[in-house]
């Protein structure tokens, strides 16, 4: 049962981390990349800083125990001609003095010689710490140059990346159907062909109609009669025929209904 609820949480995490991904903006992930990168830059500076600071503080410590060394060794030193000098008066007293001072300074002396060692030591691993703090800093500042030089290519990237998208949906919009109550630019060129070829046939089956041929004929008496009316009015006016008027052929003579042929 464990095992099944422990699957079952590994599944939807999973799940869920994959919807995230696919519904996350890229843009806004390489921003907290980058903001996480700077804060873990800025977090190894400090620590780096540090490492630096605790080496310089035992370069300080040890300048300090070699300057009080070497006070000590001269306070020595003045103590051992002072022994001497009161050894050659006779002043036993001084002597042992000097003496005493001269051994509590050789006591010190050791003590600093015992620091100092020490302290060499510490600088030395400090010394290394330091530098490898600083090696450290130094790459990942380097790196980070690199992403943030990376970044810039990756928004351009993605800009592309995101008018290429509104490209292909135009395009994609352009060749589809517009909607489902809207016919497409193909549909109604179909539609207006169709309607003018229908046009032109139904005009083509009018004009040449016996319907058609009675009305031309008609027309033609009605502008034939119209003709002859002006005719005679021009003659009871005195008024010459047209230019354009020609003149009936004479020459001809029609035949009468019932006339024999020879």
């Amino acid at each position: 049962m464990f095992k099944l609820a422990r699957r079952w949480w590994k599944y939807m995490t999973a799940r869920l981390s994959g919807r995230f991904e696919e519904s996350a903006d890229p843009k806004t992930q390489l921003e907290q990349a980058i903001a996480e990168a700077q804060d873990q830059h800025r977090r190894l500076t400090e620590q780096a800083a540090n490492v630096i600071a605790h080496q310089k503080q035992t370069q300080m410590r040890l300048d300090r125990a070699n300057e009080e060394l070497a006070k000590v060794t001269a306070n020595a030193r003045q103590a051992l001609m002072l022994t001497d000098e009161s050894t050659s008066k006779g002043d036993t007293k001084k002597v042992g003095e000097y003496q005493q001072a001269a051994e509590s300074f050789a006591n010190r002396m050791i003590a600093l010689e015992r620091e100092v060692e020490g302290l060499k030591a510490m600088l030395l691993e400090a010394t290394k710490n330091a530098d490898n703090a600083k090696s450290a800093v130094s790459q990942n500042s380097s790196a980070l140059q690199k992403k943030l030089s990376e970044r810039q290519r990756l928004l351009s990237q993605l800009d592309q990346a995101k008018m290429q998208e509104q490209m292909n949906r135009a395009m994609t919009d352009l060749s589809a159907t517009v909607g489902e109550d809207v016919p497409t630019f193909e549909q109604i060129r179909e539609k207006i062909e169709t309607r003018s070829a229908r046009a032109q046939g139904m005009a083509d089956l009018t004009s040449s109609s016996v319907e058609s041929r009675m009305l031309e004929v008609e027309q033609a008496q009605i502008n034939a009669e119209a003709q002859a009316r002006l005719s005679e009015l021009r003659t009871q006016l005195g008024l010459p025929a047209p230019a354009t008027e020609a003149a009936p052929d004479t020459t001809t003579e029609q035949p009468t209904p019932g006339s024999a042929t020879s």
